[in-house]
C-alpha cells in the first residue's frame, strides 16, 4: 500500500471521491447524510481516517489493500455520521440507507392482495425480539389515509 497521509494526491483523491458518492444521490443510492451535517462529517472524519491511517504498524501497511481503506474510510464515515444527526430518523437513515425513509411510496396493501395499492412511509423505527432486530414502518394509504403498519428483519 502507498503511503497513506492526508497531504498526498492518492489519498487526496480517495477522500473527495468518496464523499462526492455518498453526499450525492446516484441511480438507486440516495445520500443517506442531510446536508447540515455534510461540513461536519467531511472533516470529523477525514481526521480520524488518517489517525487511523498513521496508527498502522509496518505490517498492517503492508497487508491494508484499497478496497480494506475504502471499507475503512466509509465504515468511519457512518459511525461519525450517526453522531452528529439531530433525530432518530436521520440517524435510522445512516444506519440502513436502502431502506425505505419517511415520504417514499410503496407499492402493496396489508394484506398482500393489491400490490398496485399506493402507500406513503409516515413512520418508521426500530425494534428488537430476542436477539432479531426489525425495522416498524408506518404506511398511510393513499387513497384513503388510513394507517397500517408492517416490520421486517434487519440485515445482521
Amino acid at each position: 500500500m502507498k503511503e497513506l497521509t492526508a497531504n498526498t494526491v492518492e489519498s487526496s483523491e480517495l477522500v473527495e471521491q468518496t464523499f462526492k458518492f455518498w453526499f450525492a444521490d446516484n441511480e438507486h443510492i440516495r445520500s443517506p447524510f442531510p446536508l447540515y451535517i455534510q461540513p461536519m462529517l467531511k472533516e470529523n472524519a477525514t481526521e480520524i481516517f488518517f489517525k487511523w491511517a498513521e496508527g498502522l504498524n509496518a505490517k498492517a501497511k503492508d497487508e491494508v489493500n484499497d478496497t480494506i481503506v475504502g471499507e475503512k474510510f466509509e465504515e468511519i464515515i457512518f459511525e461519525e455520521a450517526t453522531k452528529l444527526v439531530k433525530t432518530e430518523d436521520e440517524r435510522i437513515t445512516i444506519l440502513y440507507p436502502f431502506l425505505p425513509r419517511l415520504d417514499d411510496i410503496i407499492k402493496g396493501s396489508q394484506d398482500g392482495k393489491n400490490e398496485e395499492e399506493e402507500n406513503t412511509v409516515v413512520g418508521r423505527s426500530l425494534t428488537k425480539e430476542g436477539d432479531s432486530s426489525y425495522m416498524k414502518v408506518v404506511l398511510e394509504k393513499t387513497d384513503t389515509n388510513a394507517r397500517w403498519e408492517t416490520k421486517f428483519e434487519l440485515p445482521a
